[in-house]
């Protein structure tokens, strides 16, 4: 394993070392509460509601089909690069357009307090929808990318193109938001209650940089042919973790806010 490698798999890693952490109970609770300043400080609480939103199955399969896909037509790792970092930047923007059209709107009506606690009750009601389809994975409601749009997905992702992988990322961007977005809703409705708007323009851009780092590393990691089938491997075998530790930080942290 040469330097590079090494160097994406300890970010991976470190990634999935920081959501264990988070599924730690009362402990990490506590611990997010005290680098917070009890509440005062939103770094902390911005960073951990972006690593939360980060570790998203979804995107990552959409990202690792689409990586399969191109090297099967025999692209060269650039082409697979530029394609991945397209569909990235469509997801991207899609949420800072989404994050900062609810950020505006809040400024307009200045309702205090309603989307940070209504983003919480979201955040929390989406980790048990993630317990629930890890432990009785028969229960109907699902955390996932709706069917109906799975169909133009698989359209933009025949293409292979630059244009087609932006539209790719921006519609998963979309897919996604309803569906995992409570992080974000909670993160947009603390930055109205205790940010000034050029403050929350940061602490928005900081989020989505989060957001989309792992989808950045699986994009260096998957595009190295060796690695791929290791990828898919890994990415099998931990949907369920992943359901089952993001389920349980999500509610941690959507009972944190309430608590501020």
């Amino acid at each position: 394993m040469n330097a590079k490698v090494a160097t994406l798999v300890g970010i991976a890693l470190a990634l999935v070392a920081s959501v264990l952490f988070l599924k730690s109970g009362s402990s990490a609770t506590a611990a997010l509460w005290t680098m917070s300043n009890e509440g005062s400080w939103l770094l902390p609480l911005v960073g951990v509601a972006a690593l939360i939103d980060s570790i998203n199955p979804c995107a990552f399969s959409v990202l690792i089909v689409t990586i399969a896909f191109l090297l099967s037509l025999g692209k060269l790792r650039s082409h697979v690069l530029e394609i991945g970092a397209a569909y990235i930047l469509g997801i991207f923007l899609v949420y800072m357009l989404i994050g900062l059209g609810m950020l505006q709107v809040l400024h307009l009506f200045d309702t205090p307090h309603f989307m940070a606690k209504l983003g919480a009750s979201v955040l929390i009601l989406l980790g048990l929808i993630s317990l629930l389809n890890h432990f009785v994975p028969a229960f109907p409601v699902k955390v996932k990318i709706p069917q109906f749009a799975k169909a133009p997905m698989a359209q933009l992702m025949e293409k292979a193109s630059l244009p087609s992988a932006f539209a790719l990322g921006g519609l998963t961007g979309l897919c996604e938001f309803p569906c995992t977005g409570g992080p974000y809703i909670m993160v947009i409705g603390l930055l109205h209650d205790r940010g000034t708007h050029l403050a929350g323009l940061g602490y928005l851009l900081l989020y989505n940089l989060i957001f989309i780092l792992p989808l950045v590393v699986i994009l260096l990691l998957a595009s190295d042919r060796s690695l791929l089938a290791k990828v898919e491997a890994w990415k099998k075998s931990n949907t369920g973790s992943m359901r089952l530790w993001g389920g349980q930080a999500m509610v941690l942290l959507g009972a944190l806010i309430f608590a501020l």
